[in-house]
């Protein structure tokens, strides 16, 4: 597990095709390497990886074939800059959220503007994404912890703070940038259980209907409407 409070800054080096998926490897930069060890996890722009070697100035990670179709580690190319996180101890404080490092989809900045001393950043997420991105809610872009603004449809807002665009990748974007996104692990977690035994099922999505706030008593027992079975 993760905060989303990026601690370093590292740099690809090296993209080796292996067997249909990809090994990847990392300079770490400033981020202390004395506590890693192999089999230990890495946040690497929003995606968790498995470190496989330590050559002494980052590291070595295989990126599946499922994480290369979900994110955007294939498009990377050598020399692009990587946010990077170590996985948190129980002394760690969670100045973020919590982050999996599980991406859930690929999002779009649409574009930046300045706003005081911060900058503005509007993002589009792939649509079946939308329902879990919520106002003053979180979300992990590149694996930084971030807060929504604002929600239109399956677009929304970001503040960047001059801390942030400092210490992440967030400088390097411009409109049309391609970002791996996270969203609330308690959200999607809460889909899954309003359910209930219905999650068993065949088919079963987790979406959200009245019908399905109706069987599990959150319309005090009422059925909805013939026809109202909208999902949300």
């Amino acid at each position: 597990m993760f905060t989303g409070i990026i601690q370093a800054v590292g740099k690809v080096v090296a993209m080796q095709p292996t067997g249909g998926d990809l090994r990847l490897r990392i300079n770490t930069g400033k981020l202390d390497l004395g506590d890693v060890a192999l089999g230990d996890s890495i946040c690497t722009n929003g995606v968790c990886l498995t470190v496989i070697e330590l050559p002494g100035d980052g590291y070595w990670a295989d990126v599946s074939v499922e994480t290369l179709d979900f994110t955007t580690l294939g498009k990377l190319q050598p020399g692009a800059r990587v946010n990077l996180e170590k996985a948190l101890t129980p002394a760690s404080r969670l100045g973020g959220h919590i982050v999996s490092g599980h991406v859930d989809g690929v999002g779009e900045v649409l574009g930046l503007h300045e706003d005081g001393r911060s900058i503005r950043v509007e993002l589009s997420a792939p649509a079946e994404l939308a329902k879990y991105i919520a106002h003053k809610g979180s979300i992990c872009v590149d694996g930084t912890s971030l807060t929504v603004n604002t929600v239109n449809g399956n677009r929304f807002e970001l503040n960047i703070i001059p801390q942030t665009m400092a210490e992440t990748i967030f400088g390097e974007y411009r409109a049309g940038s391609r970002v791996n996104l996270e969203v609330d692990v308690i959200a999607r977690y809460l889909e899954r259980l309003v359910l209930g035994d219905a999650a068993a099922d065949p088919g079963s999505t987790g979406g959200l209907s009245l019908q399905t706030l109706a069987d599990n008593g959150f319309l005090g027992g009422a059925a909805p409407p013939p026809g109202s079975g909208n999902s949300y």
